[in-house]
């Protein structure tokens, strides 16, 4: 099946295209254990590439993959449709699983500091910085709501999915012109909402 896509011949004989991540994750959230080894398969490599790109440490990014998975599994059923769909909303798992991890190994090099130099330093409010961080990804997700679904999508897809603006209107079957305007009539209306002077 691989081999079909990526030479993009005509095989009749191919099989039709599996369920949608949508309809995966519903069913997942039912505890359908099937239907999560078919999500995972459709979505490991992009959720991966993501993390890989924000975490860089390979080791790192595989267990931050696997979280997101565990999390994925754990909180399906609390996943609404209404919000986005469900690529987006494992991207966003994704993310902040990965922002996560980041500021883990920064706060842990710099423990490792202050104790190298002996240095009694200010501690780090983490639990301010935690709640500043949720508060600003609820902000986002409520901004992001206030977007056309077709932006919404282009947004979504462009920067939690890590795609080109050539890739997103290969994926969503629309000329590159209007994922340009569907991506700057989001961003404008983005700022607008968030109250971002630019």
């Amino acid at each position: 099946m691989l081999e079909h896509v990526a030479d993009g011949g005509d095989d009749l004989t191919a099989p039709a295209p599996g369920p949608t991540a949508d309809a995966l994750l519903a069913r997942v959230g039912g505890g359908d254990r099937e239907a999560f080894g078919a999500l995972y398969d459709a979505t490991a490599a992009r959720i991966f590439g993501l993390v890989r790109r924000l975490v860089v440490d390979q080791a790192q990014a595989e267990e931050v993959t696997q979280d997101v998975y565990l999390e994925i599994w754990q909180t399906a059923a609390r996943f609404d449709a209404s919000r986005g769909n469900a690529l987006a909303w494992m991207f966003t798992l994704a993310h902040r699983r990965a922002v996560d991890r980041i500021r883990s190994s920064q706060a842990s090099r710099d423990r490792d500091l202050r104790v190298g130099v002996r240095d009694v330093g200010v501690p780090v409010d983490t639990v301010a910085e935690a709640a500043e961080t949720r508060i600003e990804h609820e902000r986002v997700q409520g901004a992001l709501g206030e977007l056309s679904a077709l932006q919404r999508e282009c947004v979504s897809l462009a920067y939690y999915g890590g795609l080109t603006q050539t890739e997103i209107a290969d994926r969503l079957d629309v000329p590159l012109g209007t994922v340009k305007t569907r991506l700057r009539d989001g961003m404008v209306r983005l700022r607008t909402v968030l109250g971002v002077t630019t």
